[in-house]
């Protein structure tokens, strides 16, 4: 008799989570060097990609935080979407993420439903059978 086994990985999967704002933003990550002199952001919708000017940054003990004004010439972070963080030295990459751009706070309560009104329509009548 033989068995087939199928194994299944956890993956954890984060993301930055920015405002569509015009002040700087701060986001922490964990680089493969600290490192680091371009950041660039790319809109998945569209494809523009932009170098965008990294303030400051802090390097710590396991993990950087990166202080950063998203907003460069006509580009800027629109809100419900999702945009491509590169992050190099020179030509080597040192980081890669994902952006999401929502001006909901606290972003755990996030809904893609927030300012619509939605009911549920119930009788809370049921039946018991014994």
């Amino acid at each position: 008799m033989q068995y087939k086994t199928d194994l299944h990985f956890l993956s954890y999967y984060s993301m930055v989570i920015l405002q569509a704002i015009a002040t700087e933003q701060s986001f922490s990550f964990i680089p493969r060097s600290q490192t680091y002199d371009t950041l660039l952001v790319q809109n998945e919708a569209t494809g523009e990609e932009v170098t965008i000017t990294i303030t400051s940054f802090t390097n710590g003990d396991y993990y950087d935080t990166i202080n950063a004004t998203f907003v460069n010439g006509d580009f800027s972070l629109i809100e419900n979407n999702f945009y491509k963080l590169t992050l190099k030295n020179g030509t080597t990459t040192v980081h890669k993420d994902r952006i999401f751009c929502t001006n909901q706070t606290p972003v755990v309560n996030y809904s893609v439903n927030d300012g619509q009104y939605t009911s549920n329509v119930s009788n809370n009548e049921f039946i018991i059978y014994e």
